[in-house]
């Protein structure tokens, strides 16, 4: 687990390994979520890369019967 600090201008500073992991890019743009008492940050996906990612999903899941489409 990687430790920052917070800047006086509330900057912080990804850490290598996660930007290496995440691929992160300069400039890239990312989603900043509070939930409960922390901070997430969500590398935002052109839709282009979305593509095929749901490629091979089960859905023949039992659905809420308010889900179900007739």
């Amino acid at each position: 687990m990687a430790i920052v600090t917070v800047s006086p201008k509330f900057q912080v500073v990804i850490p290598r390994e996660i930007r290496e992991a995440l691929r992160l890019e300069p400039g890239q743009k990312v989603q900043v979520l509070q939930y409960q008492n922390r901070v997430e940050f969500i590398p935002v996906q052109p839709m282009r890369k979305m593509r095929g990612f749901l490629k091979g999903i089960d859905t023949t899941i039992i659905r809420e019967p308010d889900r179900v489409c007739t």
